[in-house]
């Protein structure tokens, strides 16, 4: 959503608007018109084209429904075709006069239905096959369609039915034929559907346009490989006309036989048709065009001469807020204008470059002051407990509990002293850690016990000193209880990331309270006017100044034990 935003509020989209406003209406009214021009003609051509199909196809319905009238006519009227039927007391001289004059009756009359191919007398008692021939087809096509529809009629064509015309599949053709029976005597007529498209071939349907028959599922029947080759669709559901094909687009129109179960189907080019729209109409295709072209090409002089520098700038805008000052915007040859705001972000990016170093080391130097300050706070607070103790201790004359004393107190105060340092090693931390445990076990002896685990291959890894010894020092000194046995657990391990360590400190005292531990975990600040608390604030303190927020630290109360206490570092191991 906001990425949208910023594209909405861009120059870039803002130019595109306003020049789109202007020209984009042109354009459309353009297109628009375009493509009524080419619906238009469409029409046109489509309708002109059904119309013929129309009148072509009610001149065949007609001739077709005159021939199936005359042989009707023949089965009712035409007594010789008596002679033809199977009579065991018939003269054979009756009936092949019969014969010649039923073949001289039909041959005179298929001159008047030039449609067809043939008139056929079939007397299936006699396996005698009469038919009339036109001489403008060769011997052999005439053969071929004489033997086929006689051996369709020797095995009696139960599947056609009698009475109508219908497409039968030949051996090598599809023929249009119609019949009528009278006791084993077949009348009718047939027709190759070849030479029903005669006519069409004379007809101006374009270098690649055909008429093409079709049977009533509008499968072609004539033309097959062209319909196949240019994968023509045949079928539409409305209008009429449609647009088909895969590669050349054509427009189909076609029209139904009223008599027969077939279609006449007319294919135009379109690229023919659209060769007809008017000359106006290739003017306006190319101002589109050209409105188009002006467009890219002003937003392309727009993006060069004007958005590309102002993109420079903002990109550079965006890193040097991202924190990269060493971002430079080069001085090209461009408008004034450009090199002016070039040539001032340049300037004012090496005057912040400038002034964040200086605040940078002023901060370092703050830090660093600040973060002796907090280890010397730790110093005096432990130094008067140790005074107190070896007080206590020469009270009671325990010599040898002094001696031990002295000896932990001289390394516990040789570590403060060398511990001036960001950074220590965990051993040494651990070192003095014991060594602090060990004095307040000299005071307070079988009063509690600790135990230490740390990893060998994490005793060289740095952390801040005192951090360790300051948790267990809370541990006593909150935790601690003469009337009751306490254990103090401290354990190092590795972090799930290799690239840090896990410190927990744990004891079994009585745990924090409630408001202690809120106040712990939501950071804030502990310590009271008496100091109380001071040890936990300066490991935290320390911890942001050090590290920032790649550590962490977390308090809690674990159930059947009592506070405890999770550092999380970068496990850095220690230089030198």
């Amino acid at each position: 959503m906001h990425s949208f935003k910023q594209l909405y509020n861009s120059l870039l989209f803002k130019l595109f608007l306003c020049v789109f406003l202007i020209i984009g209406p042109l354009i459309v009214v353009h297109i628009v018109n375009n493509y009524y021009a080419v619906e238009v003609i469409r029409n046109q051509v489509a309708q002109s084209n059904k119309n013929m199909l129309n009148i072509y196809m009610n001149q065949i319905d007609r001739s077709l429904k005159g021939v199936g009238n005359y042989i009707f006519q023949i089965t009712q009227n035409n007594t010789d075709l008596y002679f033809l039927q199977y009579n065991e007391t018939l003269d054979p001289n009756d009936y092949e006069e019969a014969k010649i004059r039923v073949f001289n009756s039909i041959t005179n009359q298929s001159y008047f239905y030039t449609a067809i191919d043939s008139i056929f007398i079939y007397s299936s008692p006699n396996k005698d096959f009469i038919n009339t021939v036109k001489l403008s087809d060769s011997f052999s096509e005439r053969f071929k369609a004489q033997e086929e529809i006689r051996h369709l009629f020797e095995k009696k064509p139960n599947n056609l039915p009698e009475g109508k015309w219908n497409i039968w599949k030949g051996e090598n053709n599809y023929y249009l034929l119609q019949y009528y029976s009278i006791n084993g005597v077949y009348v009718g007529a047939w027709v190759n559907m070849d030479k029903l498209i005669t006519p069409f071939k004379y007809i101006d349907f374009g270098e690649t346009g055909k008429a093409i028959l079709a049977t009533s599922e509008l499968k072609a029947i004539t033309n097959k490989q062209f319909i196949e080759k240019n994968k023509i669709d045949l079928t539409f559901s409305e209008g009429n006309y449609s647009v088909t094909g895969e590669n050349d687009k054509f427009v189909l129109m076609r029209e139904k036989s009223h008599i027969g179960d077939f279609y006449l189907v007319a294919l135009i080019p379109e690229s023919e048709i659209l060769e007809k729209l008017p000359y106006l109409q290739r003017i306006s295709s190319i101002i589109t065009f050209l409105a188009i072209l002006f467009l890219l090409f002003f937003i392309f002089v727009m993006r060069k001469i004007f958005l590309k520098p102002i993109n420079r700038i903002v990109s550079a805008m965006k890193k040097l807020r991202k924190g990269d000052l060493e971002i430079r915007l080069p001085m090209n040859r461009n408008s004034t204008e450009f090199e002016v705001m070039n040539e001032t972000f340049n300037h004012m990016v090496s005057e912040i470059k400038d002034l964040k170093i200086n605040v940078y080391e002023e901060k370092l130097n703050l830090q660093r002051a600040e973060l002796k300050h907090l280890q010397l706070q730790i110093n005096p607070h432990f130094f008067l407990n140790s005074l107190n103790i070896i007080y206590n201790l020469a009270t009671v004359k325990e010599f040898s509990v002094i001696q031990e004393m002295a000896k932990c107190l001289a390394d516990y105060f040789r570590f403060m002293f060398r511990s001036n340092s960001y950074f220590v090693s965990l051993n040494d931390e651990i070192k003095h850690t014991k060594n602090y445990l060990r004095i307040q076990q000299l005071r307070f002896p079988e009063s509690f016990n600790y135990s230490v685990e740390v990893p060998p291959e994490l005793k060289k890894c740095k952390i801040p000193p005192l951090m360790i010894q300051t948790l267990t020092e809370n541990s006593i000194k909150h935790a601690f209880n003469l009337d009751e046995h306490m254990e103090i657990y401290i354990m190092i391990s590795k972090d799930v990331n290799p690239e840090f360590i896990n410190i927990r400190v744990q004891d079994t005292g009585e745990g924090f309270s409630e408001e202690i531990l809120n106040a712990l975990e939501n950071d804030q600040y502990l310590p009271s006017n008496e100091g109380e608390r001071i040890g936990i604030w300066n490991i935290k303190q320390r911890l942001t100044l050090l590290y920032g927020e790649k550590s962490s630290i977390h308090f809690s109360n674990e159930p059947g034990w009592g506070a405890a206490v999770w550092i999380r570092i970068p496990a850095e191991v220690m230089q030198g």
